[in-house]
């Protein structure tokens, strides 16, 4: 029989780029891709994969346990990844609670489901930003037993998930893997994400905000890369074990903001500066030595795959302009709905 593998959250930025590249990597397993549609999540992306014999959609609230509980008993998942996650930062600050809803009680509810249905593997997809802030010294960066230390509504819910996670391991034995990435770009990122904004913004002459002085500095992961290593960690992974994804190319948001600048041969006049939101970290910088022990190593610096990036959203303007105007919520009652 055919594997079966959910990915929650698989119509978003990350796990949609993660559906895609399982569904064409493994034509042997089958592929579910689980997700609520909430504001952030696009099947647009998935055109063409949708009618692929092993890809398969699911609209369902990873928090509604009666529907997530029916659901493994059904199809008898092998394998869980969970990306499934509320993830802006901004929005955290102005509505902390869906931010527990989802990520803490709805983690909770997928891992009640998976341990009653004795899956082989529940990947659990975090972030760095659990471990809080790193000063400005380039010598320091997070490892695996850095202790949790987040500073916003979301990156507590993701150390809470995060918790949880390890908890049904040490408890229940269930067998998990958790992964904390750094910030992640590439094609079909989310237009109200940094980079993405501001491509989408200086292509149409318009202003870009920057928070504060724009010296907050981000290791930039490539999604694609980021996706090969939950691959890899899915099959290889020690269980139980905690893995960063790092990408290994620090910048401040400012040189992040000038380079997609240059690239695009507008001024920096487009540049502007806006009050610094609440709990803004300073510094974020993996140390993904463990990751590369197990065989992984980024295939993207930020030089390449910012240009690759920005060549994307210049050849799929018509997506990105869907999402701003909110007209991609209507392919999914179209296509799945039948309106």
């Amino acid at each position: 029989m055919k594997k079966k593998i959910v990915v929650t959250g698989g119509a978003g930025f990350i796990g949609g780029n993660f559906v895609q590249f399982m569904v064409k990597k493994y034509p042997e397993y089958d592929i579910y891709n689980l997700d609520l549609l909430t504001y952030a999540g696009d099947l647009t992306k998935h055109r063409d994969i949708e009618n692929e014999p092993n890809y398969h959609f699911v609209k369902a609230d990873i928090a509604d346990r009666e529907s997530i509980t029916a659901l493994f008993e059904k199809e008898k998942f092998d394998y869980v990844v969970h990306f499934a996650a509320e993830s802006h930062v901004d929005r955290s600050i102005t509505n902390p609670e869906i931010f527990v809803l989802t990520n803490v009680l709805g983690t909770q509810v997928l891992l009640d489901a998976a341990k009653a249905n004795n899956i082989t593997k529940f990947v659990h997809v975090s972030t760095d930003e659990v471990y809080g802030e790193l000063d400005f010294d380039p010598t320091t960066f997070f490892t695996e037993d850095t202790p949790l230390q987040p500073n916003s509504p979301y990156s507590a819910s993701k150390a809470s998930s995060d918790l949880l996670v390890r908890a049904y391991h040490e408890t229940f034995g269930l067998p998990v893997n958790i992964t904390r990435c750094s910030n992640n770009y590439g094609p079909y990122h989310f237009p109200e994400k940094l980079i993405p904004l501001t491509i989408s913004r200086i292509v149409n002459d318009q202003k870009v905000p920057v928070y504060g002085d724009g010296k907050n500095i981000r290791d930039w992961l490539h999604v694609l890369d980021h996706c090969a290593a939950i691959d890899l960690v899915l099959h290889e992974g020690v269980t139980g074990e905690v893995y960063n994804v790092g990408g290994h190319n620090e910048r401040t948001n400012l040189e992040v903001v000038k380079t997609i600048i240059k690239t695009l041969g507008k001024s920096e006049d487009l540049i502007e500066f806006v009050e610094d939101r609440l709990g803004h970290d300073k510094r974020y910088a993996i140390d993904p030595t463990k990751l590369e022990q197990l065989g992984w190593k980024p295939t993207y610096t930020l030089e390449t795959g910012i240009a690759q990036t920005i060549q994307w959203y210049l050849d799929n303007k018509e997506w990105w302009e869907r999402i701003i105007s909110g007209e991609y919520q209507e392919y999914f009652e179209k296509q799945y709905n039948g309106k």
